[in-house]
């Protein structure tokens, strides 16, 4: 019971901060494509990270509140189909959390890969699919142009996701003691 109880603390602790720093990164830290309200998007890598270290809940709600504040704070109001599928892009790396166990220290380049043909995947049909179409089912937008956005964020986002969110892991598994490495002294 008690470590529920602190993993429900770690996991909301995780939520609110990872939703600051999600919005901050949305904000601040993108690079537009040309293509209209598409841009290459840093945040991605972050979110790829935090939900493989705190688990598909946590990566869910990350992903759906740092987008909704974004959109709400720079547009009035947010874009609720690709709120939505930031979030299910969070929520689907993070239900990986448990195989790629980061914390024990090990995150080599059988997880690496793994993790990136996970995460490519996530991108693909979360935003070449899954966004564009309920675009047209929710908001009535024409095909062409959201199934053009859907790509141009697929790539971006599997590529920021493969670069930054494997650094950050690398780098965060460098700093955990790997399990069964300490010994005791006689």
């Amino acid at each position: 019971m008690r470590d529920q109880k602190a993993l429900s603390v770690r996991t909301v602790v995780a939520i609110g901060i990872g939703t600051a720093i999600l919005f901050i990164l949305k904000r601040f830290a993108v690079i537009p494509t040309g293509i209209a309200n598409t841009n290459i998007d840093i945040s991605y890598g972050f979110l790829g990270f935090i939900a493989t270290l705190f688990g598909p809940i946590a990566g869910f709600f990350i992903g759906f509140l740092g987008h909704a504040l974004n959109d709400f704070t720079q547009y009035g109001t947010p874009w609720w189909t690709w709120v939505f599928t930031t979030g299910l892009v969070g929520m689907v790396i993070g239900l990986f959390w448990r195989r790629f166990n980061v914390e024990a220290g090990n995150f080599g380049m059988k997880k690496i890969v793994s993790f990136n043909l996970l995460q490519i995947i996530t991108n693909v049909v979360s935003w070449s699919l899954i966004a564009p179409t309920l675009d047209i089912w929710t908001y009535s937008e024409p095909a062409n142009k959201v199934y053009v956005q859907g790509i141009v964020s697929a790539i971006s986002n599997s590529i920021a996701t493969g670069v930054i969110g494997t650094i950050l892991l690398v780098t965060y598994a460098a700093t955990r003691t790997r399990s069964g490495s300490l010994k005791k002294e006689s």
